[in-house]
Parts: C-alpha cells; structure tokens; sequence
C-alpha cells in the first residue's frame, strides 16, 4: 500500500499509528467518495470483526476507531481524518 506525502503528513499531525490506516483498509466498511475514490471506515459491523480479530488487544484500538481513510483508485491512501460526522449512504 502507497501513503501519499499528504495522507503521511496528516498520520503524523492528528497521531494516527500506521497500523489503525492498515486495519481500517482490511477491516473498514468502503464507500465511493467521487472521482473513484473509496472512503474506509469503521462501523458497527466492521468494529465486531476488528475485535474478533484483535481479541484482547481490542480494547487499545477503541480510541482510534472514529478514524477514516480516503484511497484513490490506484490503491494509494490520499488522506486519514477523524470522522466528526455520521457516514450517510
């Protein structure tokens, strides 16, 4: 996976470890976001899978599950925020 210089920049600014952009790429509900960019999140049934998965380590990643990641179509990750607002589909 490419992190853009700006989606690096952003990581470092707001704290985000790297492993939290990898679980929201694996682990992380998609939608399309224009210009055939995928916006990754966590949502309910995305956040019961990461914590089947991470067993007892789950409760340290519960911070950072209000996170989001924005991928453009050539699979590079463009930008990572904290989602402030409910995902409408």
């Amino acid at each position: 996976m490419k992190i853009t210089c700006h989606a690096q920049l952003r990581q470092q600014q707001r704290g985000i470890p790297r492993l939290i952009i990898d679980l929201l790429l694996d682990f992380g509900a998609a939608k399309r976001s224009g210009e055939g960019a995928t916006t990754h999140y966590f949502d309910k049934r995305s956040r019961r899978k990461l914590q089947a998965y991470a067993g007892k380590v789950a409760p340290l990643l519960a911070e950072y599950l209000d996170y989001y990641a924005v991928v453009n179509s050539d699979g590079s990750v463009i930008t990572v925020a904290p989602r402030i607002k409910k995902v409408r589909h």
